[in-house]
């Protein structure tokens, strides 16, 4: 395959055991689809490609590799269902989903690569997928792949594995030092990202540890907004269809994002409520409402009316995606907006907006996971899911990536 160098380097290793922390955009997908040529080259071997979730493995590694092989005239069979391809040298290459570990269970394998590996349970590996390699003789190879989440996150344990271990071997690399994506293309993500999210998906930094998921928020997002109400031609509304508590902000645009001015917590209410409260603080105002997507379905009344068009009915301009963005998408749109990678703060919370102050400080990860905690005694997420549905939808951080074209290629 034509690698880049940063790529031939980390191939040509002998290593047993690879660990490769890599910016986006790096080519870690073409340099697995390397590898596993590389291995299955050998007659007879079977190898193994991991990723968090079957259909992963199906969408990232699937059809390219199926179709480079058939071009290499390498296939003597292919089962679709299985994503399993049957080279003429006797090897197999099979393709796997994380979320099955049960599928993997008895296997002899001669090289795994683990894709993604921080957003993968480490039983996976240590109960299920280690076992395997033993079984070989000699035995198995293994490589991890991904982008850093974190000192907690278990891919940093493997990383690390190389200082005390002579059969492991650690790479690091940057998107730019990957040579797939140009300076001018990472300069304008680091302006678009908060420095956190930045410096984990370009710089393939490991980050300090912290569960607090809105890491970017600080006192001095909270500032005090001088205007007046009643001078307001247009406000925004961010809301979150919930029953108790029924999560609604009101903002203000301003040069570079959005103020905060206002904010409504009822109790065991309904979004008719919500909305004539609204009208009673701003009768005058035009509004326009960023809503959960999933009031566009959500029916609150026996009329059948859903709570978008009550916001509709009530006047309000609606905007929404057509369906939830990412829980991801949205926390770092509103971690980029407190606070980007050039240290400018484009979001400002009046402090009478006590709730969602308390929730941004609050509102955190489970224990060395990233889901978040949401079943504790306190909910903390409706206030920052507010939030986030308007945030993300006007200032997005996920964008196409453009690279620079890639030769054809064959086995390195």
């Amino acid at each position: 395959m034509a690698l880049t160098d940063p790529q031939k380097t980390v191939a040509r290793s002998t290593a047993r055991f690879r660990t490769l922390a890599a910016g986006r955009r790096y080519g870690k997908t073409f340099l697995l689809r390397n590898q596993l040529a590389r291995f299955a080259a050998q007659p007879g071997k079977t190898v193994l490609y991991v990723a968090p979730t079957y259909r992963m493995a199906r969408d990232i590694q699937w059809g390219p590799l199926k179709s480079k092989l058939i071009e290499l005239n390498w296939v003597k069979s292919i089962n679709e269902s299985r994503l399993e391809i049957l080279l003429v040298n006797g090897s197999k290459i099979m393709l796997k989903g994380a979320d099955n570990p049960d599928s993997m269970r008895g296997g002899s394998y001669s090289f795994i690569c683990i894709d993604e590996v921080a957003d993968i349970k480490p039983e996976a590996w240590t109960d299920v997928l280690r076992p395997t390699l033993s079984a070989e003789e000699p035995p198995g190879h293994a490589m991890f792949v991904g982008t850093p989440k974190g000192v907690g996150n278990w891919f940093k344990d493997l990383y690390d594995m190389a200082l005390t271990h002579d059969d492991w071997e650690s790479f690091s690399y940057t998107t730019l030092e990957g040579q797939n994506v140009d300076a001018e293309e990472v300069e304008a993500a680091r302006d678009m990202l908060d420095s956190r999210t930045f410096k984990s998906e370009y710089e393939a930094s490991f980050l300090t540890a912290t569960n607090q998921i809105y890491y970017s928020f600080h006192d001095d997002n909270v500032k005090k907004w001088e205007g007046d109400a009643n001078d307001l031609k247009r406000l925004f509304l961010f809301t979150d269809f919930n029953v108790s508590p029924l999560a609604t902000l009101i903002a203000v645009p301003t040069a570079t994002g959005l103020h905060i001015i206002d904010e409504l917590c009822l109790y065991s209410s309904n979004t008719d409520e919500m909305v004539e409260e609204v009208r009673n603080r701003y009768p005058h105002q035009h509004i326009t409402a960023w809503p959960d997507p999933a009031g566009v379905q959500r029916r609150t009344s026996a009329g059948g009316r859903t709570d978008i068009s009550i916001l509709q009915n009530a006047g309000f301009l609606v905007k929404y995606r057509k369906k939830h963005p990412a829980v991801k998408d949205r926390t770092n749109a509103v971690n980029s907006l407190l606070l980007n990678s050039n240290d400018e703060r484009r979001l400002f919370i009046d402090p009478k907006c006590r709730e969602l102050i308390k929730c941004l400080t609050r509102f955190s990860y489970k224990e060395n996971t990233m889901i978040p905690d949401t079943g504790g005694k306190v909910d903390y997420s409706h206030f920052p899911d507010a939030l986030g549905y308007g945030v993300e939808f006007m200032f997005p951080v996920t964008k196409q990536i453009q690279t620079q074209p890639r030769q054809s290629y064959g086995v390195y």
